[in-house]
């Protein structure tokens, strides 16, 4: 058991690091850049792989890559596909060539929801339901200690003053050899999962159903960039923005969002009608299994809904801090990324032991309660701004690996407000990841596992053009009261399914013990 805990951690870690640099990171370097609120705020649909992973997902439960085995196998190819796009992204500059950088950005949230689909597959795979509590703690720790270094300490690195003055190119090709590092620890080290029976389908018919679904979905996406549902979209929208007294610039992005939105709501039926027609069983087969359960549909609304308030009020947190906040790069660094996410761990394993003795249900309504309070946090931040409470001061340090040239004041404000948002985020992560483990059958575990998280990071994902065009819009103390408000339905849901949720946390079948 030990081992594997430990494995959950290493695993956690590989999965952390490269979100933060299509994430927090990326938009940290954006920021300095000088590129605008909004358009980083679009920037953020290169995440867009992390919400539709479950498409290929099924490949990764049917297919197995020579040698390494089923889950071992996918977690070296994603991780050294990994290292080459972080490496490739590291020599392109964001602002002279803007589209070549986000396409390079898609590749690495690409690689990185791959990377997610098999870890949270073996997660699921090779933890007891006694022991999902405590591993989606020590999944968080290994995940937010990735953030750590490449968001945290990338931060103090690029600080010109304060820390190490590196470039952003030379964190991101860091990033790369670690990557790097992280698949041959993969390949020599991981414990092998226990076997379960392999989907049932045929592989040619997976193979086509999956290039169909890729397929419908280019026509969406040319029916929306070039086609009439783009015009459609256009045409309705742009004259109502015409009448109201918005900036033309401001204006352009909104028809923008609704050009987007219109073209979801397209390309969604469009690629599951292609998925049916080519019988593309191992989607088809995972998504009938999993709805074949009592809530299922009402699950899917909750898994949107309960970070939903989490992912607006921390989907432009770096803009905010280091523009509207006017905080010094050094003191965001080691506030929101050091400080905070040893918070955010420290959250997550206070969380896991909680949950021994609240049970999921009671610790998903608790800590989802906490985690509304804490965007009140932002809201007075933005109201009160620097200085509104006593700070500390951190003294100089060079510890090799990360330096503080001077001694740093810290904000008051800056550290109760994180502090609050930190240790709830932890704790709603733990019950969360939790409750997904339990909802999966294994035989489809990747398949399902990776359905239920690319729902959960829709508002991670798919809030960002809305939030950046929402605060420019409304300015940040209302944007962090809409924030607030964005929390309460998924409390109102988990409210209505409190006995189904309590069921998942037995076991429903026992797992055989022999090795995948």
């Amino acid at each position: 058991m030990a081992w594997r805990l430990l494995a959950v951690t290493l695993l956690g870690f590989a999965s952390g690091l490269p979100l933060a640099l299509t994430g927090q990171a990326m938009q940290a370097w954006l920021s300095l850049e000088g590129l605008d609120v909004a358009t980083i705020g679009f920037l953020s649909l290169v995440g867009l792989p992390y919400t539709f992973k479950f498409l290929w997902a099924p490949l990764m439960d049917r297919f197995e890559p020579p040698g390494l085995g089923r889950r071992r196998g996918w977690l070296v190819l994603t991780q050294l596909g990994l290292a080459g796009a972080l490496w490739a992204l590291a020599q392109t500059s964001p602002t002279q060539a803007t589209q070549a950088f986000a396409l390079l950005a898609v590749a690495v949230a690409f690689l990185s929801a791959s990377q997610d689909v098999v870890i949270d597959a073996w997660r699921t795979d090779v933890l007891a339901a006694h022991e999902r509590g405590i591993g989606a703690s020590l999944n968080v720790l290994g995940y937010r200690l990735a953030m750590i270094v490449s968001g945290g300490l990338a931060l103090i690195w690029t600080d010109a003053q304060q820390g190490g003055g590196w470039t952003w190119p030379q964190v991101y090709e860091g990033m790369a050899g670690l990557m790097a590092a992280v698949a041959v620890v993969s390949a020599l080290a991981l414990p092998r999962v226990r076997a379960a029976a392999r989907p049932s389908s045929v592989a040619r018919h997976d193979m086509l159903g999956f290039l169909a679904v890729v397929a419908a979905v280019a026509v969406g996406v040319l029916l929306t960039e070039r086609g009439p549902v783009g015009w459609a979209a256009r045409a309705v929208v742009a004259p109502l923005l015409a009448a109201t007294d918005l900036a033309a610039p401001l204006q352009a992005k909104w028809v923008d969002l609704a050009v987007l939105l219109a073209g979801i709501a397209v390309t969604l039926p469009l690629a599951a009608w292609a998925a049916r027609r080519a019988r593309f069983e191992t989607l088809i087969g995972g998504l009938r299994s999993y709805f074949s359960q009592p809530g299922a549909a009402a699950f899917l609304g909750f898994i949107v809904l309960y970070k939903l308030g989490d992912a607006f009020a921390g989907s432009l947190m770096t803009p905010f801090l280091l523009k509207a906040m006017a905080f010094p790069s050094a003191e965001v660094g080691v506030v929101n990324k050091l400080i905070g996410l040893w918070l955010t761990i420290a959250g997550a394993l206070v969380g896991g032991l909680l949950m021994l003795r609240l049970g999921l249900w009671r610790a998903l309504f608790l800590f989802g309660l906490l985690q509304m309070a804490s965007n009140l946090g932002f809201w007075w931040l933005a109201v009160n701004g620097a200085g509104a409470l006593p700070g500390l001061v951190l003294p100089a340090f060079d510890w090799g690996l990360v330096k503080l040239a001077q001694a740093t004041p810290v904000d008051g404000g800056l550290l109760m407000v994180i502090a609050f948002e930190n240790l709830a985020g932890g704790m709603g992560t733990a019950a969360f990841v939790a409750f997904l483990m339990g909802l999966c059958n294994q035989r489809f575990t990747a398949t399902q596992y990776a359905l239920l998280s690319a729902f959960a990071s829709v508002g991670r994902v798919w809030v960002g053009p809305l939030a950046g065009v929402l605060a420019e819009t409304i300015g940040w103390p209302t944007f962090f009261i809409v924030s607030t408000a964005a929390a309460a339905p998924a409390l109102w849901m988990l409210w209505r399914l409190r006995a189904p949720i309590r069921a998942l946390e037995v076991d429903r079948t026992a797992s055989a013990a022999t090795d995948d």
